[in-house]
This record gives structure tokens, C-alpha cells and sequence, in this order.
């Protein structure tokens, strides 16, 4: 790991830890923002994955738990794609349920819910960034590529060893049979 990764990824990674231990311990100042998501996603969530919770609380801690464990994984280098990917799904919600500056009337409270929204903006692009990060390595669809590439050239190998193979066994088997011709007209 670069010295810049193995600085930057605990950055990244320290408002989710910090602010997921706190919603963790204190659910109460997450509950409006998650009562709203609740009333609005939660009858669809219902619908389409019956186990997930809708209980604001409930919902609360759940974010809270997968932005320290995700936030942990990308800070120390475990999976930090997946982690990376983790969080942004879980700043979505809570970007749009927390901040939501675009109902505000009041206009120092507007601003200071949209400078917050685009905190979290910023910080979805370095989790964006960090999802597709590879340390260098090819990445998959490189990989998948280049498998695809070698196997494609292999079957033409192998293709062009069997015709090869094909007329040697020929060449072999019209020497045989004139062999056998000659020894029979003799």
C-alpha cells in the first residue's frame, strides 16, 4: 500500500467511524431524519425485502453499525473497494433524509443544510474514488478482458494444431494405404 492510501483512507474513513459511534450510542438526534426516510421508502422496502426494519431507531443504528464497520475496513485496508462501496450506499439515505435544504424556507438554515449535503457530496466522489481504486493492480474488467483475450487466442492455437494434426494423420494414411496398394499389386 502507497503512503498516500495508507493516509488517506483513515481520513476518508474517520467521519463515518466517529459519527457512527455516536448515532450508535445516541440514536435520538438521527430519528427525524430517519422518520422521514422510514415514511417515504418504507412501505416500498416492505414490499420488495419484508426482513429489512423500518423502525427509525432501528434504521438509525443499522446505518450507524455499517458506516463503523465499513468506515474500520477502509481506514486499516480491509476490502476497501467493498467498504468504500458500503458507505456510499449508506450516505445516500442519509444525505437525502438529513439534509434536505431544498424544503427549507429559512435561508440560513437552507444554506447551512446544503453546505452539509455537499460535505457529503464531496465525500461520496473520494468514496466513488476509493470504490474503484486498484493499488495499481488491473482491475477486474481488465482481468476479464485479458482472460477472454488468451482464451480467444487459444482456441485459435488450438484450432489451427488440430488441422495441422488433421493433415499429418492423412499424409499418414495415404502413405499407409499406397503402402498396402503396393504390396497388394505385387
Amino acid at each position: 500500500m502507497s503512503l498516500v492510501r495508507m493516509i488517506a483512507r483513515p481520513m476518508l474513513a474517520s467521519i463515518f467511524v466517529v459519527q457512527g459511534a455516536q448515532r450508535l450510542r445516541d440514536p435520538e438526534p438521527g430519528l427525524a431524519a430517519a422518520t422521514t426516510f422510514a415514511d417515504r421508502f418504507g412501505p416500498t422496502l416492505q414490499k420488495r425485502a419484508p426482513q429489512l426494519p423500518t423502525d427509525p431507531k432501528t434504521l438509525v443504528r443499522l446505518n450507524a453499525g455499517v458506516q463503523i464497520g465499513a468506515g474500520l475496513a477502509l481506514a486499516t485496508g480491509r476490502v476497501p473497494r467493498l467498504a468504500s462501496v458500503a458507505l456510499l450506499a449508506s450516505l445516500v439515505p442519509t444525505t437525502w433524509a438529513g439534509h434536505p435544504f431544498w424544503t427549507i424556507e429559512d435561508p440560513d438554515l437552507r444554506n447551512a443544510q446544503r453546505v452539509q449535503a455537499l460535505k457529503n457530496v464531496g465525500l461520496a466522489g473520494g468514496l466513488l474514488l476509493a470504490s474503484v481504486d486498484t493499488e495499481g493492480k488491473p482491475g477486474l474488467s481488465w482481468r476479464a478482458r485479458r482472460a477472454a483475450k488468451d482464451a480467444k487466442r487459444a482456441t485459435k492455437t488450438a484450432k489451427r494444431e488440430a488441422k495441422l494434426a488433421a493433415k499429418a494423420t492423412a499424409g499418414q494414411a495415404k502413405a499407409g494405404l499406397r503402402s498396402v496398394q503396393h504390396r497388394v499389386t505385387s
